[in-house]
């Protein structure tokens, strides 16, 4: 697959125009991604010095890019290139819903899971938690045990 990831609050929190610290297992999860043999794409609004120290940034943890803010793929038309990106996944903090935790992230991908079935599975272990809870508090009764 091809995944178009954003930089600023999504992969670091957002202290623009510095870089800010890493979101939790971002780096981890790209690398991951790659490992899988996923193409990524930065897709940024980072330009110049700014996009080269996000760049350096991700180099420096083993992140690589396939391409930076353009298409892997190049068209080979007669006209002037599009700027809409060719990608499957788009990961960024502008998703509905906000940002995401990356370890869920690289769940969704690798097991080709959707929002829906997160959210399924996340209401199944609250309602087994609950009942759990509840059997545990009736077996206890006065005595406590």
């Amino acid at each position: 697959m091809i995944i178009a990831v954003d930089f600023d609050g999504t992969v670091v929190e957002h202290d623009y125009p510095k870089i800010g610290t890493e979101r939790p297992h971002a780096t981890e999860v790209l690398r991951k991604l790659m490992e899988d043999g996923h193409k990524l794409i930065l897709w940024t609004v980072r330009e110049g010095p700014l996009l080269d120290e996000a760049i350096n940034w991700c180099m420096e943890r083993g992140v690589q890019f396939a391409s930076i803010n353009e298409s892997i793929y190049t068209d080979h038309r007669e006209h002037a290139p599009s700027r809409k990106l060719h990608a499957d996944i788009f990961i960024d903090d502008c998703n509905i819903g906000g940002p995401w935790d990356w370890e869920l992230v690289y769940r969704m991908i690798h097991e080709n899971l959707s929002y829906r079935a997160i959210l399924r599975e996340i209401r199944t272990q609250s309602k087994q938690q609950a009942s759990t809870q509840e059997t545990s508090k009736k077996k206890r009764r006065w005595f406590g045990f």
